[in-house]
């Protein structure tokens, strides 16, 4: 059997309004399992990828709907990410007329034990449990004890500006982070908080002077993704589509994206050693065309396989 990918990060419930859902409460909000680490975690779980989260969330009514969601979609969970005496996180978003959500966090993060699990392929992390102590730092520490090991290592920063505002010091934090990676993927939102004045390509350029790091991937909503690696660069067109809301988009984005690396090959001790034009190419597309389904209905829910399959071929 397949070892698992780690996915490591955050688990927490959003509250997003939706008066339109049938499954809405009165005052118009639904809760939804979420999380970007996590939604990535199923995203993976649902193409194929065997896929272990590291996270930590409660026994509390969000914890258990948590719970049932991640195991109900195959996801396993590590040691020690159900406990008892943690309080559930929670993220409230808030949909403007194009459905793009923006967030406000009641959160604390400490993750449990990080531990690699022997035959792992790859290792991803990102997002809020980057940069909120003290889970931020035991992450570092872990992906620097990684940098002899035969697993390829993804990173997803999902800048937060209202967990961190100061976007020079979250740059930073980013650089460090992306110097332990070997695919760094951004969106373009993030690349105007983190680098502002300068363009995706100079900020992929940026990031691939870092030794270890060998691709970056740059999202742009409905224009696309691009992908920068030392040797080339391709640009992939997003599929027109009716936009319900953009909730979990890029973490769908992110887990096709491993999921199509995985599938060619790329991932644990070959570092993404062989990712050429072609390939870069369709792993993106691959990427792209998950994130889309997942524009077109409410909340992180990414597609599986097979709907990818049904609809793109």
């Amino acid at each position: 059997m397949t070892a698992p990918v780690l996915v490591i990060g955050e688990a927490l419930v959003d509250i997003v309004g939706n008066g339109k859902s049938r499954n809405s409460s009165k005052n118009g909000t639904k809760a939804t399992p979420g999380g970007s680490p996590a939604n990535v975690a199923v995203g993976l779980a649902r193409l194929g990828v065997p896929t272990e989260l590291v996270t930590r969330f409660g026994t509390d009514p969000y914890g258990d709907q948590l719970g049932a969601h991640l195991f109900g979609n195959g996801v396993q969970l590590a040691p020690g990410s159900v406990d008892p005496g943690f309080r559930t996180s929670t993220a409230t978003a808030t949909l403007d007329a194009a459905g793009v959500a923006t967030y406000q966090f009641d959160i604390s993060w400490e993750p449990p034990a990080l531990t690699l699990n022997r035959g792992c392929p790859a290792v991803h992390t990102g997002s809020i449990a980057t940069v909120l102590e003290p889970g931020a730092d035991a992450i570092r520490e872990f992906l620097t004890g990684l940098a002899a090991k035969p697993v390829t290592v993804t990173l997803d920063p999902n800048a937060r500006p209202t967990i961190t505002p100061d976007a020079d010091r979250t740059w930073s934090a980013v650089r460090g982070l992306a110097a332990l990676s070997d695919l760094v993927k951004l969106s373009d939102e993030d690349c105007e908080f983190l680098r502002p004045g300068s363009s995706p390509d100079e900020v992929a350029a940026e990031l691939l002077s870092e030794d270890r790091t060998k691709c970056v991937v740059i999202t742009r909503g409905g224009d696309g993704a691009i992908g920068v690696t030392r040797s080339g660069r391709v640009e992939v067109a997003a599929p027109a589509i009716d936009v319900v809301d953009t909730v979990g988009a890029g973490d769908s984005f992110m887990s096709a994206l491993i999921a199509g690396l995985q599938a060619r090959g790329l991932l644990g001790e070959t570092r993404l050693e062989g990712l050429d034009e072609k390939a870069l190419r369709d792993v993106v597309d691959y990427a792209v065309k998950a994130a889309a389904i997942t524009c077109t209905r409410h909340g992180a829910d990414p597609p599986t396989a097979a709907e990818h399959a049904s609809l793109w071929g």
